[in-house]
């Protein structure tokens, strides 16, 4: 059974830093792609970034380029957002996404909340 299970969100302060974690059960992450998205009431989910399956290429959504970086750890088959620079606006419910080829999975995503 495939699960992925996304934690390490919180309050933080605006400038500080948070590192989300998504353990992944039932695949390995280094044979998927891995994504993570983000979202606020109202508003359609949005793209941050992914590490390719083939390699460890990652690309991100301008809005976060610089500020968050997107690592695997194949020994603990989970996937990192490590997330410097928080602002406001990067509060949201953010969520993990494992894609090959036809197969599309989802967490249940971790809230974030960026305030003073």
């Amino acid at each position: 059974q495939v699960q992925l299970v996304e934690s390490g969100g919180g309050l933080v302060q605006p400038g500080g830093s948070l590192r989300l974690s998504c353990a992944v059960s039932g695949f390995a992450v280094v044979d998927y792609t891995m994504s993570w998205y983000r979202q606020v009431p109202g508003k359609e989910r949005e793209w941050v970034g992914h590490i390719l399956r083939a390699g460890s290429i990652t690309s991100y959504a301008d809005f976060v380029k610089g500020r968050f970086t997107i690592s695997r750890d194949m020994a603990k088959n989970m996937v990192n957002l490590q997330m410097i620079s928080l602002k406001p606006e990067d509060t949201a419910v953010y969520y993990c996404k494992g894609v090959k080829g036809g197969l599309t999975y989802w967490g249940q995503g971790t809230q974030v909340t960026v305030s003073s």
